[in-house]
């Protein structure tokens, strides 16, 4: 069975701005379940409606460090099942707590960059190692970077190659 992970900052019907949220939210319900383990991850923004966010599962959480900060932040894994596909959200509230998924871009490239580095690291914790990761925009652009420059040392990543695909 081949695994393909979708990174993405939105996904419908959790939350929406655009088209993206309707793409990340349409696209892995297509894949044949008995061919693909197809799985995505979104924040877990404070924005998403109540009737999603009270069945949320708690996966687990970890500390890492992200960006120039010295201290570690905290990562809360969260997980829903919808339509055959799994939905993780990554949780940090100085991050994720918001009104929208976008406002000032300077703080939004700060969140981003954690939140990418928190996809790679929480695939280790939840023991899920996709095949391909389709990287869905700008907001999960240094997924393939921290790849290949942070991860790359670690023997869970290593194997058939991941391969990552930028829309």
């Amino acid at each position: 069975m081949k695994r393909i992970l979708f990174a993405a900052s939105e996904c419908v019907p959790f939350i929406k701005t655009g088209g993206l949220a309707d793409v990340c939210g349409a696209l892995p319900k297509e894949f044949s379940k008995e061919e693909w383990d197809v799985r995505v991850v979104i924040p877990n923004y404070s924005c998403i409606p109540e009737k999603f966010r009270n069945q949320f599962q708690y996966v687990t959480h970890f500390y890492m460090c992200a960006g120039n900060y010295i201290q570690n932040k905290y990562v809360g894994i969260l997980k829903y099942e919808l339509d055959g596909v799994t939905y993780y959200f990554i949780d940090n509230q100085e991050y994720f707590t918001c009104d929208t998924p976008y406002g000032d871009i300077r703080y939004d490239i700060e969140k981003f960059v954690f939140f990418d580095k928190a996809v790679l690291s929480m695939l280790k914790q939840i023991d899920f190692r996709p095949d391909l990761i389709h990287c869905h925009d700008w907001e999960t652009g240094l997924i393939p970077v921290y790849l290949k420059n942070e991860f790359q040392a670690d023997s869970f990543y290593w194997g058939d190659e991941i391969n990552h695909y930028h829309t």
